[in-house]
C-alpha cells in the first residue's frame, strides 16, 4: 500500500483569495487531506443549524488535525492557528489584489445561489455583505496582523500574489 507523503501545508489569505481552490488542487495532487478552518470553527449539521465550537473544542480539533503527517489546512483565521503554522512545512500566504478578491466574492455568490458551487453556509445577502466587509478589513486590520504573526515563520512562508506565482 502506498502512503501519502509527509507534507503539511497551511494556506492563509483573505476571503476570495483562492485558498479553497488551491487547497483542493494540492490535496488532489499530493493525495493528502484538505481541511477548511471554517469547519474547525463550526460543527456542521445536516439540518443547517450549525453550532459554533467552544474555543477549547476548536483548538482540540485543530491540534488533532495537525498531528497527522500530511494535510492541507486553509482559512482566513490567524489568531488561534499557531499550532498549525508551527507544524506546517510550508505556509502559503495568498496576497491577492483587492479588486480580484471582490470579483471572486461576487462570482462565488452567484454560483452558490444557482447551485453550481457548494457552500458550507447558506448563501444569503447577509453573508454576502459580510464578505465585502471582511475583504475590506483584511487590507486594514488583518493583513498587517498576519504579516507580523508570519514573521517568525518566514523561512517557510511562500507569498503568492496571483495564480501565475504558484
Amino acid at each position: 500500500m502506498e502512503h501519502a507523503p509527509s507534507l503539511k501545508i497551511h494556506i492563509i489569505g483573505s476571503v476570495g483569495s483562492g485558498k479553497t481552490t488551491l487547497a483542493r488542487k494540492l490535496s488532489k495532487k499530493y493525495s493528502i487531506p484538505h481541511y477548511e478552518l471554517d469547519n474547525v470553527v463550526w460543527e456542521r449539521r445536516d439540518s443547517g443549524d450549525d453550532r459554533r465550537r467552544t474555543e477549547q473544542e476548536r483548538d482540540h480539533y485543530l491540534n488533532n488535525l495537525t498531528q497527522s503527517n500530511a494535510w492541507v489546512i486553509e482559512g482566513v483565521h490567524y489568531e488561534w492557528v499557531s499550532s498549525s503554522l508551527k507544524a506546517a512545512d510550508y505556509i502559503i500566504f495568498l496576497d491577492v489584489e483587492y479588486k480580484t478578491r471582490l470579483h471572486r466574492i461576487i462570482r462565488r455568490f452567484v454560483l452558490q445561489k444557482i447551485g453550481i458551487e457548494r457552500a458550507n453556509y447558506k448563501p444569503n445577502l447577509h453573508i454576502f455583505k459580510k464578505m465585502f466587509k471582511w475583504n475590506a478589513d483584511f487590507e486594514t486590520r488583518m493583513k498587517p496582523a498576519m504579516e507580523e504573526m508570519l514573521h517568525i515563520h518566514q523561512h517557510k512562508v511562500i507569498r503568492v500574489g496571483n495564480g501565475k506565482d504558484i
